[in-house]
This record gives C-alpha cells, structure tokens and sequence, in this order.
C-alpha cells in the first residue's frame, strides 16, 4: 500500500511512521482549514470539479449522492501509537510461523501461474507471494471500509487533504471509465484497496488484466493480483536476478556514520571494513551496491540492503515493511 510521505503517524502492520513538528504543524493548520468547511459544502465543490474533470453526471450521482464522513476513518488516521514496536517485535506480529507455513503451502499451490507471472514481469514468485502475505494476509485482511467514503473522509477533514482528494478522483474516474464497480471499491480505512492493496493511482498505474478478461481484479483473480503486484515492482527498477538484502555483523570499530541512507559502496568494500553475514561468514562475492541499515538502535540487528529493497520502499516507506517482507520472501524459498 502506497500511502503518502506526509502522515503524521499511521500503524501500518504493526509499524509506525512519523513525520517531524514542522510538518505535524502545517497538516494541523492545513486540516483545520478544510475542516471549517462543512461537509457538504466541500462535497459540492467536489462534484464542481468532478465535472471539470470530465466525469459523467451518472457518475458523480451514483457515488457522491448521499455520502457523509465516517468518524471512525478520521479516529483511525488521527490515532498517536503509543510506542514504535521495535523489529523483533514487529517480525514476530507480521511474519507469524503460521503466516510462513501458509505462505510455503501457497506459493506451491500456484506455483504455475507464478512462474508466468515472473517470466512476463521478472519478480521472483517468492517475492510476490511475501507482498500478498504482508499486505493481506494473503487475500484474508483486505478491509470493509467504503473506498469513496474513506477518501473523502479525509480529503475533508483529515491530513494530508490534497493527496487523498486527488486519490478519490481517480477511484471516481475509475468508476466512470468502467474499469472497477462502485461495488467493489472496498477496503482499508485509508483508501487501500485489494489483496495487494493499492490506492486508486496505483490501481491507475500499474494494476492489470493478467487473465485476459477484461476486468483487472485485485480483488479476488490471483493472476490479476499477483501479476499487477510484480507489474509495480517491475515498473520501479526490480532486479529480478538480485535478492534484497541480508542480515550482517558489523565488527567492533564500525563507523557508525556509514550506516546511513546516504552511504552507498560495494560489498566489497563492506567486506574490507570487516561486515560479514550474521553467521561470520564472508558476504557474497557479487559485488553489488548496497548499504547498512540498522532499523532499531546502534548495536541492534544491522542489515545490509540492495536495490531491490529501496524499490519495497517505494511500495511502503516502512523499513520494518521491507525488511518483513524480504524476511518472509526469504523462509519461502526459491
């Protein structure tokens, strides 16, 4: 799921997000503005600019007539976490024996369909697989909010307006193109949508009719799903012949400093900086870029992350997001 920068602090699986004081202060001001407008004097000027957009008065009738806020919906966004889980803790809540047993059992299942899938958009099965189980539970956990009323929700009153206004535009152009059924516009709170749960732009941009019957469904097609996810890694730079990353022991005199976003080398040069694997193992001999990453504090588990894993956080800017899912992708197997 593909959720904005800008949100103050969201529980994504167990996760946390945060933005700094500044950036709380501007969507603060920016939701106490849209929220001095009623609802539906806000919902008219919607609809004023669904017409500029093009989208059909039957449309613009059928999804917008009638809708009222969900004050749930804004609890949920507004709700502060009341701790960061740390990443032994979020593995164990999202990555479960359980969920690497049905993700075994299912990666066999559709292991044929997988394999086309992989060949046409060059994502690795097991890969695909940890996304749908991370994002949903493998299709059990997709949401039964209301689409349309959760976007409006907060393009009215909650932070970050704009971007889910523009996001409810487009799941009504959706609606209007014929492309997805009012109906079937259900899911997270924040406006996800499907087993790999997309946002309307990225149902836009990358999901697809995989199956050839006319409809991309990612709602309940594992072509359609499975293929539209691999589409969205393909399209963002996925290496299909490069794993993510792995864990590592860093020696006693690391520089703390390298540990940085920023500081990209070669795993030989980590390698010569004394980074083995987490057994003491020497680290591959493929010389690829990368960087060390330690998700909780110094001295915690240290990791060091390839191309790949900054294109999951294209998908979800979570490190602990990430890395569940290359957790997971790697107990599936090949």
């Amino acid at each position: 799921m593909k959720l904005p920068r800008l949100i103050v602090a969201e529980m994504v699986h167990g996760g946390v997000r945060r933005v700094g004081p500044l950036a709380i202060g501007f969507l603060l001001l920016s939701t106490s503005f849209a929220a001095a407008e009623g609802f539906d004097q806000w919902l008219g000027k919607l609809k004023g600019e669904a017409r500029s957009q093009g989208i059909s008065e039957e449309t613009i009738k059928l999804t917008l007539d009638g809708l009222e806020p969900d004050k749930l919906v804004i609890k949920l966004q507004r709700k502060q976490p009341e701790r960061t889980y740390s990443l032994e803790e979020y593995l164990r809540r999202v990555v479960p024996t359980s969920r690497i047993s049905k993700g075994r059992e299912l990666l066999a299942l559709h292991s044929e369909l997988l394999e086309r899938v992989a060949d046409s958009y060059g994502v690795q099965p097991r890969f695909i697989v940890a996304l749908w189980g991370v994002e949903s539970d493998f299709g059990r956990n997709t949401g039964d909010f209301s689409t349309l009323r959760s976007l409006a929700t907060i393009a009215h009153g909650g932070r970050n307006g704009s971007y889910f206004r523009r996001e409810l535009l487009l799941a009504l152009k959706l609606v209007d193109k014929g492309f997805v059924n009012q109906q079937d516009l259900v899911g997270s709170w924040a406006g996800a949508m499907g087993q790999c749960q997309f946002m309307p732009s990225s149902f836009t941009d990358h999901a697809t009719d995989f199956d050839g019957d006319g409809r991309r469904d990612i709602w309940s097609t594992h072509a359609d799903i499975f293929a539209s996810a691999a589409r969205y890694l393909s399209r963002s730079g996925w290496h299909g012949d490069q794993t993510w990353g792995r864990e590592v022991r860093l020696p006693p005199d690391f520089d703390i400093r390298l540990a940085e976003p920023g500081v990209r080398m070669r795993l030989s040069r980590w390698q010569a900086l004394g980074v083995r694997r987490a057994d003491g193992r020497d680290l591959p001999d493929r010389d690829l870029w990368s960087t060390i990453i330690l998700p909780d504090t110094p001295g915690g588990r240290a990791f060091v992350v390839y191309d790949n894993f900054q294109i999951l956080l294209k998908w979800n800017r979570s490190t602990h997001f990430a890395l569940s899912v290359g957790y997971l992708a790697d107990r599936l197997g090949k």
